[in-house]
């Protein structure tokens, strides 16, 4: 699959990750490290960090597409 990497996201845009079936969609609200940053759900409005979502590894269906990019 093609898709982002995680150097390629940027701050305020939306995302969706899928990494070992499971699907998270959120927004980035801030850079914390080269490859991390502080995100919000969009749909449980929590925050977490993108290393949470990477933490165990990536598994082959590891995918980053940004949402509404032509918006």
């Amino acid at each position: 699959m093609q898709g982002l990497s995680i150097n390629a996201m940027r701050v305020g845009l939306q995302y969706r990750l899928v990494n070992f079936d499971e699907v998270y969609e959120f927004e980035t609200l801030k850079k914390l490290q080269e490859d991390n940053f502080l995100l919000k759900d969009l749909h449980t409005l929590e925050k977490y960090e993108l290393h949470d979502l990477v933490k165990y590894g990536r598994g082959k269906d590891f995918e980053i597409r940004e949402l509404n990019p032509n918006v």
